[in-house]
């Protein structure tokens, strides 16, 4: 996903616009079943309401944000059944992005995996709900673009979005029930080129903890 500090000041209000929103959401800034009106948009966003209205159309088309029959815009607010769905989309596709990124994991990609392991367990320590899940999602993507398979990462990126504001359910209870250890794993696996064992570790990790909100 592009870093919306990177979207250049002349590219359309909408693109501004979703970009953050997109970001935020990814990253749980935004609660479950937050509200949001095109006019507080505009309004916090500095656009009118045709921009303002482009974003959201296109966040609610990605699963971002959902629209009820009233017309209501809010964040997603995800069941049991759903979580195990987009769960089973992640134990499907990103073990398969990191199989292919291993061929291409060389020393310096996995001194940076463990650099951004490091902020992931002190975004724990601080309490950092949305800085825990953005470090936890850059050593996914950061793994998965050496994988050269730019298709199936926008479509994981696609459930990461759809996942963002639940996932601060998730760092909830990771509080109480301890840090869960598959980066390790990961970065084990990929120092030894052992990929049954790096397939294994990300499947875990992907799956693990989202079933831990549908418990």
């Amino acid at each position: 996903m592009t870093n919306p500090a990177k979207t250049p000041e002349t590219a359309p209000a909408h693109e501004r616009v979703y970009r953050v929103l997109r970001h935020r959401i990814m990253h749980g800034e935004l609660p479950p079943g937050n509200a949001l009106t095109l006019r507080g948009i505009g309004t916090v966003f500095g656009v009118s309401m045709t921009p303002a209205r482009e974003a959201v159309r296109r966040l609610v088309a990605e699963g971002a944000l959902t629209l009820s029959a009233s017309g209501r815009v809010s964040t997603p607010e995800i069941g049991n059944e759903r979580i195990e769905e987009l769960a089973a989309i992640r134990a499907l596709l990103e073990p398969e992005l990191a199989s292919r990124a291993l061929p291409r994991a060389y020393p310096a990609l996995i001194d940076r995996l463990g650099s951004i392991n490091s902020s992931v367990d002190q975004m724990v320590v601080k309490q950092d709900a949305s800085g825990y899940i953005r470090a936890n999602l850059e050593f996914h993507r950061t793994l998965y673009l050496r994988a050269q398979a730019p298709a199936m990462l926008a479509m994981i990126e696609t459930v990461w979005l759809q996942l963002g504001p639940t996932m601060r359910q998730l760092y909830s209870r990771m509080q109480n029930s301890g840090r869960l250890g598959h980066h390790r794993a990961i970065l084990a696996a990929l120092k030894t080129g052992d990929e049954a064992a790096l397939v294994l570790a990300v499947r875990q990790d992907v799956t693990q903890g989202l079933r831990m909100l549908a418990a």
